[in-house]
């Protein structure tokens, strides 16, 4: 029986600067996101439109919220940003772990992560989904983001 032979853990044909372009490009978008969410105050009116989910059918979506606290995380304040949007402020403890995970290894130049498991992707659907109706159960205010 012939074994297929194992792909090397690095590629010494590519060197580090160009395999951390894209960690660099998205660190930079997200922190452009953050700049723009600090400086322009999303509780100033005018400053961004209304959610659409929200303008048509009066209910807060999953998003509710966030612009709002990403805007209180920019100031340092978690508690303020928990209580606009707490799956935002996970998502984002989420994503950094992600992100920082991914540029570890893009910078030793280890192989390309998997896709996540049906499981968590499944679960994280249905997380969402209970958030959203949730948040619109009438009488839970501390899952809205007003």
């Amino acid at each position: 029986m012939t074994q297929l032979p194992t792909p090397p853990l690095t590629d010494p044909s590519v060197g580090r600067g160009r395999r951390m372009l894209w960690p660099a490009v998205a660190a930079a978008g997200a922190a452009g996101f953050a700049l723009v969410a600090h400086v322009l105050n999303p509780y100033e009116g005018g400053n961004y439109p209304t959610c659409p989910w929200l303008a048509l059918t009066g209910t807060y979506c999953p998003g509710c919220g966030t612009l709002r606290a990403t805007h209180s995380l920019t100031e340092g304040n978690v508690v303020e940003a928990l209580q606009r949007n707490p799956l935002t402020v996970a998502a984002f403890v989420l994503m950094t772990l992600g992100f920082i995970r991914w540029a570890r290894r893009q910078w030793r130049g280890e192989q390309r992560m998997t896709a996540a498991p049906a499981w968590l992707l499944y679960g994280l659907f249905w997380v969402i989904m209970a958030f959203w109706i949730g948040r619109n159960i009438p009488g839970w205010t501390w899952l809205s983001p007003v």
